[in-house]
């Protein structure tokens, strides 16, 4: 047990917790029904990835090189460190805001977090760090446990978990790319496929690989739901709205009682500081593997030098663009979640077309109905993209010659109460505005609003 849980788990960050938690603000329950297939879908690829691992003893990276040669792995592994960097940042930000909730300065938490990141790692071994990291994914309880305390309309939670509603507008296709770029991340492919290597897993332990497998990803998106349901209940109740970090839900909570405030201000600071340790590992395992360095958490320092620098230089200045004076640390971390989206569908065309090939994984290839499922998420994957794409263009078109301006982001201390909305009449095309993530997306990207 190890790897599979730690993944998925993980893959609930800072960056995750802020999406989740905007999708709940601005939509109550109705992103709710995006679970069931991310679930699936993230199943069906860390499946492939674990199996890939223990047949082949080699990570994703290594694998693409051999097969599909070193100008596409340079050109994956850029994108890649692009991606999870401004996630490492996001991770720093998490930790940050978080502990600034039991008013700790960023200047004293985000310096000493970032040096016990590193010496975790790389002082520590992968048993160790392993033992760590399992610990850290108990206490993802904690969202459960605040969702109940505030007492949601199940009812509702129940029907729009298997209801699907779709609307052709830039916020909403946004929300679910990012939804699905959150939960299922082209890092966790990479990470898992190294762990399981580096743990010694081999095809014979499979069977309970798969098994630890599929119960993380289930773990991981109930975990999801229930932040979903908290921001619903908390905040969308009362009329939908805008967050600018996930800190800022957790002071949402704050009119339900301390304990549901604590309990999800613990839970931001346990993922963020969790996904601080995983991800700048998972850039250096892709790194070093695609271009045959040495790598791994058991080596010693002067045994894999390229692995541990790079480690410490990820670490290192992802916490300090914290400490940066009006940095855009949310512009960044929505536009990560987005680049996560779009990037997937090419980390798991090489991922299916590894799997299927009999010279390399001999018995082990896809079923007929694997290979479906994971075709039939590259075509949605790729569908939703060139939706977006699609609208974007013709946002360009219709642009008026004025720049959009964008006004000051301002931190969200309290949520009013608006008594005269109706929580029973969701809010659609005629009560949403275009939200703050889509604004600074559209900034980000340089997209003009989107028109009716």
């Amino acid at each position: 047990m190890g790897p599979g849980i730690i993944t998925a788990n993980v893959d609930n960050d800072s960056g995750g917790i802020l999406t989740y938690s905007q999708a709940g603000a601005k939509y109550g329950y109705l992103p709710l029904w995006t679970l069931i297939p991310i679930t699936l879908l993230l199943i069906v690829t860390q499946e492939m990835c674990s199996r890939m691992g223990a047949v082949t003893g080699k990570g994703l990276s290594d694998l693409i090189r051999e097969e599909f040669g070193l100008r596409t792995t340079f050109f994956m592994m850029i994108a890649l460190v692009l991606t999870n960097f401004t996630n490492v940042i996001a991770e720093f930000a998490g930790i940050a805001s978080s502990l600034e909730l039991f008013h700790i300065s960023r200047y004293i938490s985000v310096p000493i977090c970032a040096v016990a990141v590193w010496f975790l790692v790389v002082r520590g071994n992968y048993r160790s760090a392993e033992k760590i990291f399992l610990a850290a994914c108990c206490l993802y309880v904690t969202y459960i446990v605040s969702a109940f305390l505030l007492k949601p309309d199940w009812k509702q939670a129940a029907i729009y978990s298997v209801k699907p509603i779709l609307m052709f507008d830039t916020d909403y296709i946004t929300m679910l790319i990012a939804m699905v770029g959150t939960s299922i991340a082209p890092w966790m492919q990479f990470y898992l496929q190294s762990a399981i290597v580096e743990k010694g897993i081999t095809a014979k332990e499979y069977v309970q690989s798969r098994l630890e497998v599929v119960v993380g990803c289930i773990i991981t998106d109930v975990v999801a739901f229930f932040i979903i349901v908290s921001c619903a209940t908390a905040i969308w109740s009362h009329g939908p709205k805008d967050i600018n970090d996930a800190a800022d839900a957790a002071v949402a909570l704050k009119p339900f009682g301390n304990y549901a405030y604590l309990l999800f201000s613990a839970g931001l600071f346990n993922a963020s500081f969790f996904a601080a340790c995983i991800l700048p590992l998972s850039t250096v395992f892709t790194v070093c593997e695609g271009l045959g360095f040495e790598s791994g958490v058991d080596k010693r320092f002067h045994e894999a030098p390229e692995f541990y620098w790079l480690y410490t230089l990820l670490v290192g200045l992802g916490a300090g663009v914290i400490l940066w004076p009006n940095f855009p640390l949310v512009r960044m971390i929505l536009a990560s979640q987005v680049l996560n989206g779009v990037l997937l569908p090419f980390v798991l065309i090489y991922m299916v077309l590894l799997i299927n090939k009999k010279g390399l994984m001999k018995e082990w290839t896809n079923s007929a109905m694997y290979n479906t499922v994971a075709w039939v998420s590259v075509a949605i994957m790729i569908g939703l993209t060139l939706a977006l794409a699609s609208i974007t263009v013709k946002q360009m078109m219709q642009a008026d010659a004025t720049p959009v301006r964008s006004a000051p982001v301002a931190q969200v201390k309290s949520v009013p109460q608006v008594k005269s909305y109706d929580p029973g009449r969701h809010a659609l095309k005629a009560d949403v505005r275009e939200s703050h993530i889509a604004h600074l997306i559209r900034q980000t990207f340089g997209i003009g609003k989107f028109a009716d």
